[in-house]
């Protein structure tokens, strides 16, 4: 007889179904798996214990290989088949030497086998192998909730995050010292580590930048975040002119780069940035890194502005320039971040930059409010539809005539 000494008195009370179509036999089986510490479940045929499987949430099956109506191959096929929550550990009685028959079970789903002459010890075993495969499973169940979970937080904070950038932004579109903007901001992740800005300085004239920082993601992101919250009115105001009161934006870029690469970090930007007169149309700029801004005259004729210059906070000893030039009235500058001119398509051919100038001197010649939108409907065509690789900032100004008010805001 069965010893109880094999009793698991603090095992979990695991339901076994026990589908065996032999009366003897399965009391048999249901009393040791009782005397176990397990719940056996009896099923006659295999459509009864099909039917268990479903309605008990039962996790062990021991099923006979011959029986009516569903066999245990049969059986162990349509468990496979069920959507259920858990996964349902069978284990197969057949003969000692039926080899073939135990290889197609195998096929079909069967996780361990038993004999109909196999002690008492060797059934407490596979079931105590069962259990912690059942174990197992509960605490990778687990730890996948847990992990989505996290995620699903990590991605709300990402998304509450982005709406935060945003705020730090401009109005895409807006008027301010006489020059219409237009502006597009397209992030390749949910945060972007691009930042642009524009506000009036004085009366007379017009301050604006745009930086794109190394990197995606969170870290770049909170960098472009810190640089938005320092670039203000009055860090312009400050930085960006010298002793004498005249336009310097290339002072601002080296007090940023004497900011940013004494961290000794791997983080740098590049940047544009520029001060406009709003009478003379005088414009001073500095470029750091960035792509060469678009300038689109009168007539629509489209040239470069600027022709390089070193990222900011890469090395401290690097040095910036200042470019003039002349800002006509119905005159349009374009700046596009690299994502523009770097995207590429199926072929990895990128757009290039002599493609987006086609796009901002397109005749008839678009209005500054097309421009950013037109860009970006342009490169997703080029994908086909594929998010960008990187961060998109297109930021378009148009001077309209020299105002006599302007906007603070």
């Amino acid at each position: 007889m069965f010893d109880r000494t094999l009793q698991q008195t603090q095992a979990p009370r695991l339901k076994v179904i026990v589908a065996e179509d032999s009366d003897l036999q399965r009391l048999f089986l249901c009393s040791l798996i009782n005397g176990l510490g397990f719940e056996a479940i009896e099923a006659a045929d295999g459509d009864i214990a099909l039917d268990l499987v479903a309605r008990t949430k039962a996790e062990i099956v021991i099923s006979d290989l011959e029986m009516p109506h569903l066999d245990g191959i049969d059986l162990t096929r349509e468990i496979r088949a069920l959507n259920l929550d858990q996964y349902v550990h069978v284990i197969m009685v057949t003969g000692a030497d039926d080899v073939d028959i135990r290889d197609a079970a195998l096929l079909a789903g069967v996780d361990d086998f038993i004999t109909k002459e196999s002690s008492p010890a060797l059934l407490k075993a596979r079931l105590q192998t069962a259990v912690r495969l059942i174990n197992h499973a509960a605490e990778v169940a687990d730890r996948t909730r847990i992990i989505k979970e996290t995620n699903q937080r990590i991605q709300d904070d990402l998304r509450a995050a982005a709406v935060a950038q945003c705020q730090l932004l401009p109005n895409l579109q807006d008027e301010v010292m006489g020059f219409r903007v237009a502006s597009a901001f397209v992030p390749s992740a949910i945060v972007s580590g691009d930042m642009f800005g524009y506000f009036a300085l004085n009366e007379e004239k017009l301050g604006f930048y745009a930086v794109d920082v190394s990197g995606h993601g969170v870290h770049a992101s909170l960098l472009s975040v810190a640089i938005g919250h320092l670039i203000t009115p009055d860090y312009f105001r400050t930085h960006a002119f010298d002793a004498h009161g005249q336009p310097d934006p290339a002072r601002m870029v080296a007090t940023l780069n004497a900011r940013f690469s004494a961290f000794g970090g791997d983080d740098y930007f590049t940047m544009f940035c520029g001060i406009v007169d709003r009478a003379s149309g005088r414009l001073d700029f500095c470029q750091a890194g960035y792509p060469s801004a678009f300038y689109v005259d009168p007539a629509g004729c489209v040239s470069l502005a600027g022709d390089g210059g070193f990222p900011v906070g890469m090395l401290p000893s690097a040095t910036y320039e200042n470019t003039a030039h002349q800002f006509e009235i119905g005159a349009t500058l374009v700046i596009c971040s690299d994502a523009a001119a770097e995207a590429e398509n199926h072929s990895n051919q990128p757009f290039g930059t002599p493609r987006v100038g086609d796009i901002v001197g397109l005749p008839p010649r678009l209005g500054v409010d097309e421009i950013p939108q037109t860009i970006v409907q342009a490169l997703n065509l080029w994908r086909n539809g594929v998010p960008l690789e990187d961060d998109l900032t297109v930021l378009a100004l148009e001077r309209k005539y020299p105002s006599d008010t302007y906007n603070n805001t």
